[in-house]
Parts: structure tokens; C-alpha cells; sequence
């Protein structure tokens, strides 16, 4: 049993480790979409590298989205309308106009004129109601196609909507069938009376004709032909163009989901798996030969691995989504974050794993890949001081500059010309600039979530009037001022072998807060002459001076200083 927890105690480390790289592989490969990956790289306008392409079975081409856009718009301008006439409405018009007439007209005193003018307007009347009044002005072609379907029998009317009469329109129809009636008055009077007695008696039934425009739409073929097995598809050098391109997509799409079935499900799976892990063990590979102070910290081996989670994470849920807002995450914040907290050259590098990894799950792996290589590289170097805003805001301009200069250049490779940029894309690359300012406060959590320091909360403790500075400078003024001096001098050695200057700085002015506790003690503070060891015996001298190492990391973890300035003031006198 002891020689187990011996050795359990002695690799207990790389246990954590391995059960870490398990479980972080099972995760992104169940975020992994479930579909095969099609072998060939293509681009429109660009040469077919590989060899002759035959068709490995029989598939249908696919129609291209502006095809299918263009038959929906058609299906729109073409779908009929259908509205319910109501009888009654042209009844009870018909009755209003007859009790009406007489009393509007008893100034004719002609009965012969009376009767005629009573005649036109009711045929006028017949008139307007065949043809059928609708409630509102609408905005489709008069051309559209209508179904008429009345009240008073099962039949319906197929006519055109350029047959029926808007309310707006109603004047202008009844001044051009009043044109052979000479008297304006008799003119206005009749007006007058139609406008307060008729009324619209036909109305668009909307559900029906939304149903019936939906069922067109619905029925619009997504393909427009097929590809026989064996055919050839296109010759190696060949100039990808649109027809190719568009059967090339409908073979990769076809290839996709017959290659991921039930019966090859796992060994599929165990693929991509042997594939994300060959990634992660050589970002652990990586720190066990260049990094090994962060190897061992399993802390800080974790807190890698959930960034690199977290980025696959937020690309996936996006290209599920929504893929053409892929470049919304920002990715830039992957190596700003271990930047800030290790170093550039881990920063980049984790940051290429993560990109590897990513082109099994994003469109356009290549293109994304490149992008987001140039951005990451451009986050490195610009950089510098990350607790410098404005060093964040430059950076974050000349990523979006990186973003944008890329996707053109990769757009008139593609497409030849610079007519159809999409300005929505560099809409997109701003906001995932702006998104990496989000680092900042990323930052803060981190750093109380897995106990890290960053260089921004080390120019905050590097301040000298922080509390814990002003009790050393007050009780123990000599050590204060030992302590800045150690600190100039540890901060130029750091500089000159490209060590963290400012954690070296920083861990200098606390290294001998422990002397606060006994400060004559120690001669930097026998300002009066006296020393009390003359007092006390070697042994007891010794244990008071050895002790403001005890004492330094118990007043530094009552003030919540981070561990790695806990570890000067713990190895200052060495191990």
C-alpha cells in the first residue's frame, strides 16, 4: 500500500495530465460536426491540383443559392392571390343607393331625366361591384395571378389583381363612367352618394395565399441534374469555374454524408480523435522541453487546455449558427491571454494548435487558417505592454486591418474582382476587433479563477504607495529602501537576459516584508546604534533572522499577494 501512494505521490502529476488530454480530446471531438471530410482542396479560378477526378458514384448536382434565390423570387411574383367576396356587401349598397336617390335628387323636377340619371348610376353601381372593391391598396403586380371565391355559390373566379378596384382608385373609375353626363352637379351628387354607401366586398385571405406561396416555395427542386458514376468531373490543371465548382460542392456535400454512416461511425470518430490528440501532445510536448516550470504546474497546464476548449467551443456553436460569421469569435484573444500570463512564443504556438484543430470544423479551412496565422502572429508582435490600453487598441486596429487586407485579397483570387465585396464581412471583422478588447476584463477572471498573475495586476502591486509598500516604508523604512534598491538592480539583470522584468521588480519590493515583524533586528533599520543580538544568543539570533521568511509569506497571504510573488520572498535565501 505505501510503495502505491509512493508512486502515485510520485506521478500523480502526469496522471492529471493524461485524464486532461482524455477528456479535452472527447470534447472537441464531440463538438467535431458529424460528417466525413472531403480530401480534395478547391477554389473558383483556381488550376484542379490534383489528379483526374471521376465520379466515385452517382449524385445530383445542386443548385447554387442565388439559383434558388432567383426561383423564390419568381415563385413570389408569380404565386396567386386568393380573396373572399362577400354578396351581401353589393346588396346592401344596391338598397342604400335606391332609399337614398330620391331624397338626394327631389330638386329634379324632370321625371324622364330623374329616371335616367337613377338608371346610370345603378348600372354604375353593378358595375363597380362586379369587378369587386378590395380593402387596401396592394403592392404585387397587376399581372398577379387571383382566385375569386364568393359567398353565394362554391365556384371561384380566376382573374388578374389589375381587375379589381382599390379604394384610392374608386374616384377615378366613377368620373370615367360619369363622363357621359353633362351636368356637374348631377356628377358631384352622384359621387357624393357613392362615396357614403359603398363599401369594399372583397378581401385578401391572407392565410390562404401565405399557405399557398409557402407550398410553391417548398416545392422548388434544390438540384438541376445529376452526375453518372465514373464520369469525369474535371482534369488535373483545369481552371476551376462556376459550373465545375458547383458540381465539385455537390459531390464534397454528397461524399460528407455518405461517408459518416452507422457502420463506420466510430472508426471515424476514432480518426478525428487520433488527430486532435497528435495536436495536443505536441503543445504538451512543447512545455515539457521549452516550459517545464509550466509542465509541471498543473494549474497552468489546465488553464491552457480551457482556453484552447473554450475557442473551439465558441467557433463551433458559431458555424452551426450561422457559418459566414465564423470571423465574429475572437480568436486574437487566445494569444493575448497566455501571452499576458507565460510568453509570446507559447501564446503563438498554442495558437496554431488551436487553428489545426479548427480547420477540421470551419468552412474554407485554408482561407480561415491563413487569416487567423497572420492576425495571431500580428497579436504577438504589437503587443508589448498589455496593461497599456492604448497598446490594446493599436493592436486591435491593425488585427482588424490584417482581417480585411486578407479577405480581399483572398475574394479577387476567388471571384476576379472587387464588384461583389460583401461589406458585411468587414462589418463582421470590426466587431471581432472589438470583441478582443474583452481581454481586459478576461483577464481579472482569470486571474482569480486559477490564482495566475498577469503584468497588469504586477504594475498594480509594483506601485509603492500600495498599502502593504506604505506599512514596510513606515515600520521598516531601511529594508524600503534595501528593497528598492534590490529591485533596480534585479530588473536590469532581467532585462539583459530577457527574464519578466516586472514580476522580478515586484518580487524584489516584497522579498523582506516579513522583517516588518522584528524590523531592528536587522541592521538596514538600527538607525539608533543599538543591535539587540548583542542580547540574545547566536542560536535565538539566528531564528529571528531566519524567521522573517515565515513571517514574509504570512503577512503576504493575509494581503493576497499571488503565489509567484510569494515564491521570492519563500526562495530569496534559496531552497
Amino acid at each position: 500500500m505505501n510503495k502505491f501512494l509512493d508512486n502515485w505521490y510520485k506521478y500523480h502529476t502526469l496522471v492529471f495530465k493524461f485524464i486532461l488530454l482524455i477528456l479535452t480530446i472527447f470534447f472537441i471531438v464531440y463538438l467535431f460536426p458529424k460528417s466525413g471530410k472531403f480530401k480534395y482542396n478547391f477554389d473558383k479560378g483556381n488550376p484542379w491540383q490534383h489528379e483526374n477526378l471521376y465520379a466515385p458514384f452517382d449524385f445530383a448536382i445542386l443548385k447554387t443559392s442565388e439559383e434558388i434565390l432567383e426561383e423564390e423570387k419568381q415563385v413570389k411574383l408569380t404565386s396567386t392571390l386568393y380573396f373572399n367576396k362577400i354578396s351581401l356587401i353589393k346588396v346592401s349598397a344596391t338598397n342604400k343607393y335606391k332609399d337614398e336617390f330620391d331624397i338626394r335628387f327631389n330638386f329634379i323636377e324632370e321625371e324622364k331625366a330623374k329616371e335616367l340619371l337613377f338608371t346610370k348610376g345603378l348600372s354604375l353601381l353593378e358595375k363597380i361591384y362586379e369587378k369587386g372593391i378590395i380593402n387596401k391598396t396592394l403592392t404585387y403586380s397587376i399581372t398577379k395571378p387571383c382566385i375569386v371565391s364568393n359567398d353565394d355559390s362554391s365556384s371561384s373566379v380566376k382573374t388578374n389583381l389589375d381587375s379589381f378596384i382599390a379604394l384610392n382608385k374608386l374616384k377615378e373609375f366613377i368620373v370615367e363612367n360619369l363622363q357621359e353626363i353633362e351636368n356637374e352637379i348631377y356628377i358631384n351628387y352622384l359621387m357624393s352618394l357613392f362615396y357614403d354607401i359603398i363599401e369594399p366586398d372583397t378581401f385578401l385571405n391572407e392565410e390562404l395565399t401565405n399557405k399557398a406561396e409557402l407550398e410553391e416555395l417548398n416545392n422548388i427542386s434544390q438540384i438541376r441534374g445529376g452526375v453518372v458514376k465514373n464520369t469525369l468531373i474535371i482534369s488535373r490543371g483545369e481552371i476551376v469555374k462556376s459550373e465545375k465548382l458547383q458540381i465539385l460542392k455537390s459531390l464534397e456535400l454528397e461524399y460528407e454524408s455518405q461517408v459518416w454512416t452507422k457502420s463506420n461511425f466510430n472508426l471515424i470518430v476514432f480518426a478525428y480523435s487520433v488527430l486532435v490528440a497528435l495536436a495536443l501532445l505536441m503543445l504538451l510536448l512543447f512545455l515539457k522541453k521549452y516550459r517545464t516550470d509550466i509542465f509541471d504546474n498543473n494549474t497552468k497546464v489546465t488553464f491552457i487546455f480551457f482556453n484552447i476548449v473554450i475557442m473551439i467551443f465558441l467557433t463551433t456553436l458559431v458555424v452551426k449558427l450561422n457559418s459566414k460569421y465564423v470571423y465574429v469569435v475572437p480568436l486574437c484573444v487566445l494569444p493575448l491571454i497566455l501571452k499576458a500570463f507565460f510568453d509570446a512564443r507559447l501564446g503563438l504556438f498554442a495558437h496554431v494548435i488551436t487553428l489545426l484543430i479548427l480547420g477540421f470544423i470551419v468552412p474554407n479551412s485554408y482561407e480561415y487558417i491563413f487569416l487567423q496565422t497572420i492576425a495571431g502572429i500580428v497579436t504577438i508582435l504589437t503587443v508589448s505592454e498589455l496593461y497599456k490600453r492604448v497598446n490594446l487598441f493599436i493592436s486591435v486596429g491593425q488585427i482588424t486591418v490584417i482581417y480585411i487586407l486578407a479577405y480581399f485579397a483572398f475574394h479577387v483570387i476567388h471571384e476576379g474582382t472587387i464588384t461583389s465585396l460583401n461589406p458585411e464581412v468587414f462589418f463582421i471583422f470590426i466587431l471581432s476587433g472589438l470583441a478582443t478588447l474583452f481581454v481586459q476584463p478576461l483577464i481579472y477572471i482569470y486571474e482569480k479563477l486559477f490564482g495566475l498573475v498577469s503584468d497588469v495586476s504586477l504594475l498594480e502591486l509594483s506601485d509603492t504607495n500600495s498599502k502593504l509598500l506604505k506599512r514596510l516604508s513606515n515600520e521598516a523604512p531601511g529594508t524600503f529602501h534595501h528593497s528598492l534598491n534590490v529591485a533596480n538592480l534585479a530588473e536590469a539583470c532581467a532585462n539583459e537576459i530577457m527574464a519578466n522584468a516586472t514580476l522580478v521588480k515586484v518580487g524584489a519590493y516584497y522579498h523582506d516584508i516579513g522583517k516588518m515583524d522584528n524590523p531592528t533586528y536587522f541592521t538596514e533599520n538600527q538607525v539608533s546604534g543599538v543591535n539587540p543580538h548583542n542580547e540574545l544568543s547566536p542560536r535565538e539570533s539566528a531564528k529571528i533572522i531566519t524567521n522573517h521568511i515565515i513571517k514574509g509569506v504570512e503577512i503576504a497571504k493575509k494581503y493576497n499577494l499571488p503565489d509567484r510573488v510569494i515564491d521570492f520572498i519563500r526562495t530569496h535565501h534559496g531552497t
